[in-house]
């Protein structure tokens, strides 16, 4: 079984100048139950299908796995999801060894920008680049599956 290791932060500075790859990511949900999230991803012209399983108490740490798809499997496929579509583009910035994903979100999640690390285990120790402000990992109104059903500017 595969591993999904990461923590989770608010953005409060500037990240833009710093990354050094960007790309749009438009995805979906088949179910967005508690526990068992389907998701597909559409980025840079290729599909993604991930299953993702229940969080551990912490929220750091949950089953992920995910399989390429053609693009055009991944658009018919889209048409079976939930109602909602996360919309956003994610910014790649090194610090230190690790990379920082930065998710700057559109539509319904417009003003939200969220950056994740992927960790090897719970207590690996990280550089935090200045732009990092409140962590919120294990809050579940920041997990996609939830922002597609209560989006951000309705908070």
């Amino acid at each position: 079984m595969s591993q999904e290791i990461e923590r989770k932060f608010l953005v409060t500075g500037e990240y833009k100048s710093k990354a050094y790859l960007q790309s749009r990511i438009v995805q979906g949900y088949i179910s967005s139950a508690r526990g068992r999230t389907v998701r597909v991803r559409i980025r840079d012209g290729k599909g993604y299908l991930t299953i993702k399983g229940a969080s551990n108490a912490s929220g750091i740490s949950r089953y992920e796995w995910e399989k390429e798809l053609p693009l055009a499997e991944a658009e018919e496929l889209m048409k079976l999801c939930e109602p909602g579509v996360i919309d956003k583009t994610r910014y790649l910035v090194h610090s230190g060894r690790h990379t920082f994903e930065v998710d700057e979100f559109y539509g319904e999640n417009e003003g939200l920008v969220i950056a994740e690390v992927e960790l090897g285990s719970e207590d690996e120790a990280f550089e935090k680049p200045n732009f990092i402000g409140q962590e919120v990992t294990g809050d579940i109104r920041y997990y996609n599956s939830q922002l597609m059903k209560h989006p951000y500017t309705t908070w």
